[in-house]
């Protein structure tokens, strides 16, 4: 009786073990984290679309939402190279330009663990990003000044856990603001959970 009991024993670990490594595979996806990101960002303008070249903070908190689910809250602050152009940049024809500038994002996300340690997500969120405008004739360049633009983001990515606190990234995203300005992002990141 007490081998039988010794192999059920046995058995219920081995079927068992494999859940418990599930579980603990969704804890390299929860808690705070902060990264930072870099990547492709293509402003649409004026009619005409820039590249450029996007980089930032992001950070945010993630919780176990089931077995394989996580769900998460997160902050990012970028910067872009990106400038929009448009016009010959004659008196006739003054050239306007607008770069963009500093963007903000607040937002939540939704993901599954896949494989035990990769995260697939989607995202959507508020977005404010802010572009500084000039205008050229030929003879002088005038600022016209900054407007921050109220938008709209939505994204999918995939997260890859590195070790229990550290992973990378690859994500891509739209954002659509105010007044016909958008955006479309590819971005990779570095980040760790704490």
């Amino acid at each position: 009786m007490l081998k039988f009991a010794s192999l059920a024993a046995l058995g219920l670990a081995g079927v068992a073990a494999p859940a418990f490594a599930q579980d603990a595979s969704a804890t390299n996806f929860t808690g705070l984290h902060l990264e930072g990101i870099a990547g492709w960002d293509r402003s649409q303008a004026y009619g005409g679309h820039k590249d450029g070249v996007l980089y930032g903070i992001n950070g945010g908190y993630d919780i176990a939402a089931g077995s394989k689910l996580i769900a998460g809250i997160e902050g990012e602050v970028t910067d872009s190279s990106a400038k929009v152009c448009a016009g010959q940049g004659n008196a006739a024809d003054p050239e306007t330009c607008a770069r963009a500038a500093r963007d903000l994002y607040v937002g939540g996300r939704l993901g599954t663990v896949v494989g035990g340690k990769t995260l697939l997500y989607v995202k959507a969120g508020y977005t404010n990003g802010q572009y500084k405008a000039t205008i050229d004739d030929g003879n002088s360049r005038t600022t016209l000044g900054k407007n921050n633009l109220d938008g709209v983001r939505v994204g999918a990515g995939a997260e890859y856990a590195l070790s229990s606190n550290t992973f990378v990234k690859a994500e891509y995203r739209y954002s659509n603001y105010e007044q016909g300005v958008s955006r479309n992002q590819v971005l990779g990141g570095f980040g760790m959970r704490f």
